[in-house]
């Protein structure tokens, strides 16, 4: 087929697509952005199980799939309570961890290029504990103890820090930072460039947005 013949699309697919883009624009909608200063705040425990955190887990939750993430933490909602919801892969479920801690973390590191939803268009390489515990309460208000490896322990890791009011932006290498605030504040994007030694770094994670 030559260049100037077109191409059949499946207008039901790009109606699909469509759809999603606009969920996805609609959750974001929810999200604190950059600069608002509650992203750099502390969130407190909770105490109180019951329907009302029963129903914000579940709006976490639809935020977080309608906006492509794979974990979201009640402050990116404005919402200062220790509460993360997160799903790493679409055949696991849902799963929402309150007043969640690092019990323990394994010495093996790993750097990987990690983005925010609070954080639009900006991606950055952040150095994380391969292997963790994590405790926590579900919502119920029963104890949960979960061993996470790899993508899962980032992203958690990724998410306990929004619970403590820091931002990839405090993890990564200075100069990547400075370029990735030019851009946030010109309201543009950012990448950190791949070197050789990275590509060739076993301990190199793929890209997580949380």
């Amino acid at each position: 087929m030559s260049d100037e013949q077109a191409i059949d699309t499946d207008p039901n697919e790009e109606e699909l697509h469509r759809k999603l883009l606009e969920r996805r624009e609609a959750a974001l909608a929810n999200v604190v952005k950059f600069g608002d200063p509650v992203l750099k705040s502390r969130a407190s425990e909770v105490h109180e199980f019951g329907p009302e955190l029963r129903a914000e887990v579940e709006r976490m939750i639809n935020i977080m799939q309608d906006g492509m993430g794979v974990g979201l933490a009640a402050t990116q909602l404005g919402v200062l309570r220790r509460v993360l919801v997160f799903q790493v892969g679409n055949d696991n479920e849902p799963t929402a961890l309150i007043n969640p801690k690092i019990e323990w973390m394994g010495d093996e590191l790993a750097i990987g290029e990690e983005g925010c939803l609070s954080l639009p268009r900006v991606t950055m390489d952040v150095e994380r504990a391969l292997h963790a515990r994590f405790t926590g309460r579900d919502v119920d208000g029963e104890p949960v103890t979960i061993e996470a490896s790899g993508l899962e322990a980032r992203v958690l890791q990724h998410e306990i820090d929004h619970l403590d009011g820091v931002l990839i932006l405090d993890r990564t290498p200075r100069k990547q930072r400075k370029a990735a605030l030019r851009a946030l504040r010109a309201g543009e994007s950012y990448h950190p460039p791949v070197s050789y030694e990275d590509e060739s770094d076993e301990l190199r994670e793929p890209r997580t947005d949380a």
